[in-house]
């Protein structure tokens, strides 16, 4: 079976729930399946300060997860238009699977949560795509065909899905952002079988 990881850092818990969404989608595909993990915080002490297995959520994502998917769905909140600072170490940590090319030619997506409308959604889902480029990664957005793109007033953009979480982190999932989450996990499952064949 093939299984899609679903990679992701969640602060307040926004992005964790649109990833769980995402899953939901990638697992309406027969013979795929998700795999969802997180990352640890960094920490501004040279000592690790997290424990190795997570209190609660996703377990930590491992090299191995990333070398034996199928395809990648990679998640973060938006700092100042960018990924989150965990997402990015995790990545920067990846070299070793650059070199074997463990990456190249599988489908990727992006996904975000922000806490205002214009607070860099796209931006940072572009920031996202970088490194996943340089894998050789098949980058996947949301084409207008999901007509939720055309009429969402909250989040959701044709570079990866998206949540608006309000000022206070608490803004539910709208259901405009429940389908585009799922549409996005469906389509990276969907090219995976595609790209394997």
């Amino acid at each position: 079976m093939a299984e899609i990881l679903i990679l992701y850092y969640s602060r307040h818990g926004s992005v964790a729930k649109l990833a769980q969404r995402i899953a939901r989608g990638v697992e309406e595909v027969a013979g795929v399946s998700a795999r969802v993990r997180t990352v640890p915080a960094v920490s501004t002490v040279c000592e690790a300060t997290e424990a190795t297995v997570p209190d609660d959520g996703a377990p930590y994502a491992t090299h191995e997860d990333l070398k034996q998917c199928a395809g990648l769905i990679l998640g973060s909140p938006t700092r100042f238009g960018n990924m989150a600072a965990p997402l990015k170490y995790f990545l920067d940590s990846t070299g070793d699977l650059w070199i074997r090319g463990a990456l190249n030619g599988k489908p990727a997506a992006l996904f975000t949560s922000t806490s205002s409308m214009h607070g860099g959604q796209e931006s940072t889902l572009l920031s996202m795509m970088l490194p996943l480029l340089h894998h050789g990664m098949v980058i996947s957005g949301i084409p207008y065909s999901e007509t939720d793109l055309l009429n969402t007033r909250s989040g959701g953009t044709p570079y990866g899905a998206s949540h608006l979480a309000g000022n206070d982190g608490k803004s539910p999932i709208t259901e405009e952002e429940k389908r585009l989450c799922r549409a996005l996990g469906k389509r990276v499952a969907q090219l995976a079988l595609k790209l394997q064949a």
